[in-house]
């Protein structure tokens, strides 16, 4: 991150412009998949911190997106429906719930990284 400390503006100013466009085309390409499912970005989100994080807990998501808690309750509950998530309580402290992708979770996100790792290396 250093290294950006000695980029030109100008040079900066083309770097934003290319995260913005990775960011949109990234994003809407996969559009097709979510419809698919009858998802949408937020359930993405989460998909994609699950494929990333194994297991990862309730609140530590919640930190990961910065979201409400309700906002990430819909989001799971959609999930949960599509069957696209596990849920595994902590076996020291019953509280905490991890949450894990089962195979079609996995399924549906490897979907959406194949397009979005397509766009991203034509892009850069």
């Amino acid at each position: 991150m250093k290294d950006l400390l000695y980029l030109k503006d100008d040079q900066l100013k083309d770097l934003i412009e290319k995260l913005f466009i990775s960011y949109r085309e990234t994003f809407s390409d996969s559009k097709q998949i979510l419809d698919k499912y009858s998802i949408g970005l937020a359930h993405q989100k989460v998909i994609h911190l699950l494929s990333m994080y194994k297991g990862i807990s309730i609140s530590e998501l919640l930190k990961r997106l910065k979201v409400t808690k309700q906002s990430l309750n819909r989001v799971l509950n959609d999930l949960i429906k599509l069957e696209v998530v596990v849920f595994k309580k902590d076996e020291i402290d019953t509280r905490v719930k991890h949450v894990f992708l089962n195979d079609k979770g996995k399924k549906i996100f490897n979907e959406i990284f194949e397009i979005q790792k397509k766009e991203f290396i034509m892009l850069f």
